[in-house]
């Protein structure tokens, strides 16, 4: 019911709880909720982060759980920014219900989603991504025999024209000031300075010698679609049999990938660890890489280890020269073998397919290829739980035959009703949903009877 105060004061208006607006559900989300809910997400989610929350001080806190879901709200819904992730889950119903927010609670808001995470260490994080990958290793989702290995990269939130020098603090436009000047151009304009910066000789940008002053951790790189940017490194470990994403790393993006592949290997084997699906010296899991990861060091450590390599080899014209380092020579040698085999054609085949898929998911599709927080502890947190919305996703697609939200609806789903009719008959309402559009078809089924006394249906 409405009340109104008299004319001239403020007017109230009260709502009946049932006049409240309430959400229909989502499906997926609805699935994904039951998923959650029946292996204690929230009960583990708030264990691993009591010892970091106040036991009296302060205003009451809200749920870690709905921390976590709100990030995995992100993948699903490939929202990049923290300030989108609140205005998308205020302004739907059915994301609400997932959240488990009250009908009069707000969604929490961008800047509880930074504080939160920067109070919670990122060994949380790594916590929640194992949960995860032991809720796929109950649905025979982890395999852990063969493993992919590859890296991309994520733009920082960082611009290339602020960068300083390391040793002088100088920008790079004082720099190129100082270069106009001494040319003869007293008062160059923005003009200027790109015609001479594009002209100069020796045009090099080193992270020895410049580093962002917003972000020190960025590094500058050549990203993927060839701009030079200040950039982050991730590097995936896939389990090829299931395309599920067993390490989540995030490097530094100036090092190579002969020098980051030993900390993700080693992040793989604790998260299979977890889930019972370690790799042992005399069960040695494969190891499938491309040339950018062969080397003759990390071949000679992964020899005789719990990883059987099967790194691709760069052609070289000339003869290999050992210096006596039969270890080396012999770690070169069986790994070239390994390689000559069909099964070794059908593993990098697999390889080129889901670990470009899994980045392209993630990054393109989930909205991480640009990033907008700074740190690379920071941007590792929020990976780890987009990545183990990626998981998620991998049971979704086999619950509902869809990893997201928006291919569940574009993949539409059936179904079949039979509603009790006439004595003499059974009335079957078939209703088709596709996206947005439905259709209904009404079968009438007949009775007729045969000669060894029982009856058959025919439709009309």
């Amino acid at each position: 019911m409405a009340l109104g105060r008299q004319k001239g004061e403020q007017s109230e208006l009260m709502i009946g709880w049932a006049e409240l607006p309430r959400s229909p559900g989502h499906a997926f989300y609805d699935r994904l909720q039951t998923v959650l809910v029946e292996a204690g997400f929230d009960s583990f989610a708030e264990l691993q982060c009591k010892p970091f929350y106040a036991a009296r001080q302060g205003r009451p806190s809200l749920p870690p759980g709905r921390y976590f879901r709100m990030h995995l709200v992100g993948y699903f819904e490939g929202i990049d920014s923290e300030r989108g992730l609140e205005w998308r889950c205020a302004d739907s119903l059915s994301l609400r219900e997932f959240l488990r927010l009250g009908t009069t609670e707000p969604v929490p808001d961008h800047s509880w989603l930074s504080k939160t995470r920067s109070r919670l260490p990122l060994e949380v994080h790594e916590a929640v991504f194992a949960w995860v990958l032991q809720r796929l290793a109950e649905h025979g989702l982890i395999k852990g025999d063969r493993i992919g290995i590859d890296a991309s990269t994520i733009e920082a939130n960082a611009a290339l024209r602020t960068i300083v020098q390391r040793d002088t603090g100088e920008s790079y436009r004082a720099m190129l000031e100082g270069l106009a000047v001494e040319s003869g151009v007293a008062t160059p304009t923005a003009d200027d300075l790109v015609r001479l910066d594009r002209k100069r000789r020796g045009k090099r940008l080193s992270n020895a010698d410049w580093i962002s002053p917003t972000d020190p951790e960025a590094k500058i790189t050549r990203l993927k679609d060839g701009r030079t940017h200040l950039a982050y490194k991730p590097e995936h470990a896939v389990d090829l049999d299931t395309a599920a994403i067993v390490a989540a790393e995030i490097h530094p993006a100036d090092r190579g990938d002969t020098a980051t592949l030993p900390d993700t290997l080693q992040a793989a084997e604790d998260h299979l660890a977890t889930v019972g699906a370690a790799p042992q010296p005399e069960e040695p899991a494969e190891l499938v890489a491309d040339k950018g990861y062969h080397s003759r060091d990390l071949l000679k450590g992964l020899e005789d280890s719990v990883w059987k390599s099967r790194i691709a080899e760069k052609k070289s014209a000339g003869v290999s020269r050992w210096h006596g380092d039969e270890a080396a020579q012999r770690a070169v040698y069986n790994n070239r073998a390994r390689l000559r085999s069909g099964v070794a054609r059908q593993a990098f085949k697999i390889r080129a397919e889901l670990v470009e898929r899994s980045f392209a998911l993630v990054l393109d599709r989930g909205g991480l290829r640009r990033a907008w927080l700074r740190g690379r502890d920071n941007l590792h947190k929020r990976y780890l739980i987009h990545v183990a919305g990626y998981n998620l996703g991998l049971i979704m697609r086999l619950l509902v035959g869809a990893g997201t939200p928006r291919e569940f609806l574009a993949g539409g789903a059936a179904y079949g009703l039979l509603v009790a009719g006439p004595a003499d008959g059974v009335t079957g309402i078939l209703i088709l949903v596709a996206s947005d559009q439905a259709a209904m078809l009404v079968i009438s089924l007949e009775p007729e009877p045969l000669d060894d006394g029982t009856t058959s249906a025919t439709v009309c």
